[in-house]
């Protein structure tokens, strides 16, 4: 059985506040790497938009974790599905 939690839709855009703040952040980060790596930066910070919501549960201060939890938890996703594409070579 699987249980599908929502947060309520001020929750959502709250978090999503959060998460764009916390995004805002980083971009003197951006701006200091070179052309082909900032593509590649800004795909991935776009890709946690599905994870907004973790923000609201842990909190405004600590949306930095938050954001490497979820850089973190993307690149083990494509690494078990590179294993898997692999071991079905």
């Amino acid at each position: 059985m699987i249980l599908v939690v929502s947060l309520p839709r001020y929750a959502r855009m709250e978090s999503g506040d959060i998460l764009d703040k916390e995004i805002e952040s980083w971009k003197g980060f951006e701006y200091a790497l070179r052309e082909e790596n900032r593509t590649l930066f800004n795909k991935m910070l776009s890709n946690n938009e599905e994870y907004a919501d973790c923000m609201s549960a842990r909190g405004e201060n600590l949306s930095t974790e938050v954001l490497f939890m979820t850089l973190i938890y993307e690149q083990q996703k494509m690494v078990n599905e590179l294993i898997t594409r692999l071991a079905e070579v």
